[in-house]
């Protein structure tokens, strides 16, 4: 049957399962096409869950697709990035997709967030995290906003490479969010109109060289390089209903098998809400551009306390770092080396949300 045919014939279905009967010429709007599938989708059910999306290569082409139980169904049309299949689907449509037929082994998945996106970072942002780090999280009063560089960005099952000049090789579990819409002013963002700026979310592992970032105080070199950013493996794509899950997710990230992080969203000191609401009034954001939101306590940076902090400021510049060096010296077995296995995984207690699994092997760099 010639495609216009069958496309013909699934908005016909479309309209029909709706309840809505039109003569045989009337031409049929988008907007009426886009009732009639939520109307559709609505009736089945197929609204009551978040959809998950991948980006894949399979036989030499990069495409997207929904993935329910292990099977892909792939998206139609092609979008060059992340940005792009956000403008350009609804949500109705793609949970209203039949389900795929195309194993997820047959494919080699890719970052789902695209490196022409923005890649924008909250640091110490969890409250145990804080107290950690010495920091009251009642009393911070600012967001810390930082960025990595979009060339550190990997697939979600992406080797870890070791560069020769680290020594002290962190992991960071965090969640991402996925905007949805592009920002040119300052927005009032609120837990009841986030849902307009958030499409979906994603893991991200914000892996760090802290013998680069702290001593240097370079956050961005620190972050930056190639493989310290893998994304995915999946993007799930959330609706209204959907966004209180943002305050319930559960990061769980081990290594060797051995759990180092693990702890919820509801423990966030800077929500999504008011970081938009901030970021939104310095700079212009973009659909598909990516926000890390911090991570949990339990990594291997060992922070002094707030005592020892003021007394170091005090010492000269050599001999602060020296003795910083040697702390993180004796947190050798938690730094990450060649052959250690991390796995990341964020999901929600019900099931509904699941970005999968990240699992990153370290190398040493060629």
């Amino acid at each position: 049957m010639p495609v216009w045919r069958r496309r013909t014939l699934l908005k016909s279905s479309l309209l029909l399962a709706a309840g809505t009967l039109l003569p045989i010429n009337c031409r049929v709007s988008s907007e009426q096409q886009d009732i009639a599938t939520e109307q559709t989708t609505a009736s089945s059910g197929a609204l009551a869950m978040p959809v998950h999306i991948v980006r894949f290569e399979h036989q030499n082409l990069v495409q997207w697709g929904v993935i329910r139980k292990g099977l892909i169904s792939r998206i139609p049309g092609e979008y060059a990035n992340t940005g792009e299949l956000i403008r350009h689907t609804k949500l109705p449509h793609l949970a209203a997709l039949p389900d795929g037929d195309l194993p997820l082994e047959a494919v080699k998945l890719l970052s789902p967030v695209t490196r022409d996106q923005q890649f924008i970072c909250q640091g110490a942002n969890y409250r145990q995290h804080m107290i950690e780090s010495g920091m009251d999280p009642d009393v911070k009063k600012f967001n810390m906003i930082f960025t990595k560089a979009t060339s550190c960005i990997v697939p979600a099952d992406s080797e870890l490479i070791k560069p020769h000049d680290v020594r002290f090789l962190d992991y960071e579990i965090e969640l991402g969010l996925v905007l949805k819409r592009d920002i040119d002013a300052k927005q009032w963002v609120t837990d009841a109109n986030l849902h307009e700026f958030v499409a979906g979310v994603v893991i991200v592992n914000d892996y760090s060289a802290r013998d680069i970032q702290i001593p240097q105080m370079q956050f961005y070199k620190g972050k930056s390089y190639r493989t310290f950013g893998p994304i995915g493996p999946y993007l799930c794509l959330l609706d209204a209903k959907d966004m209180p899950y943002l305050k319930k997710l559960q990061l769980r990230l081990s290594v060797n098998g051995k759990t180092r992080q693990d702890d919820s969203t509801a423990n966030l000191v800077f929500g999504p809400a008011e970081t938009l609401t901030e970021l939104s009034g310095v700079q212009n954001l973009s659909a598909g551009d990516l926000i890390a939101t911090g991570t949990p306590a339990g990594c291997a940076l060992s922070i002094p306390s707030p005592a020892k902090q003021r007394i170091a400021a005090l010492l000269p510049e050599a001999v602060k770092w020296k003795a910083f060096m040697k702390a993180q010296e004796g947190r050798n077995d938690y730094y990450l080396k060649q052959g250690d296995v991390v796995e990341a995984s964020i999901r929600s207690a019900d099931g509904l949300i699941d970005l999968g699994t990240q699992r990153n092997v370290v190398v040493e760099q060629a």
